[in-house]
């Protein structure tokens, strides 16, 4: 599926997502992940550091949404496809690059926050995270668009 320049951009701008997976008895399982890339042909990477319930949730099915939402712009998007984990070992590096670029401007961010005086977590909790063991691609069947019809463009 094509994905359109503005939901491709929308994404590009989120500091996380949320992605839903569905467990062995059926139920839904959310959690927060980062997002790595996304491109026009509709493939969304994302890194799932933890590889413990949405891991387990892929073995058992390859459905898979992402949710972005931009509350004060009360946007948002939810993208639903299929799911396949790859490999660190198989992963080209133009996907390492894009993580790696992700984290520092993350960093970054947190740390130009703190300078400026915002309170935010005393630490750097994008320094604490482990080393990524695979990643989730994702095949993007449908494009939801979350915002409310009257504030559609």
């Amino acid at each position: 599926m094509k994905l359109a320049d503005g939901v491709i951009h929308f994404f590009h701008k989120q500091s996380f997502l949320i992605v839903t997976t569905i467990d062995d008895k059926g139920r839904p399982h959310a959690s927060c992940k980062g997002l790595i890339d996304i491109d026009k042909d509709g493939k969304l990477y994302l890194l799932d550091l933890y590889r413990e319930r949405t891991h387990d949730n892929l073995e058992h099915s390859k459905q898979i949404s992402v949710t972005a939402v931009d509350e004060h712009r009360f946007r948002g998007y939810c993208l639903k496809g299929t799911a396949q984990k790859l490999r660190q070992r198989g992963l080209s590096p133009n996907i390492v690059r894009a993580w790696n670029k992700r984290i520092t401007g993350r960093i970054t961010q947190r740390i130009v926050k703190n300078v400026q005086g915002q309170k935010g977590h005393s630490r750097h909790p994008e320094i604490l995270l482990p080393e990524p063991k695979y990643i989730i691609a994702v095949d993007v069947k449908e494009v939801v668009n979350l915002t409310p019809h009257m504030l559609k463009e």
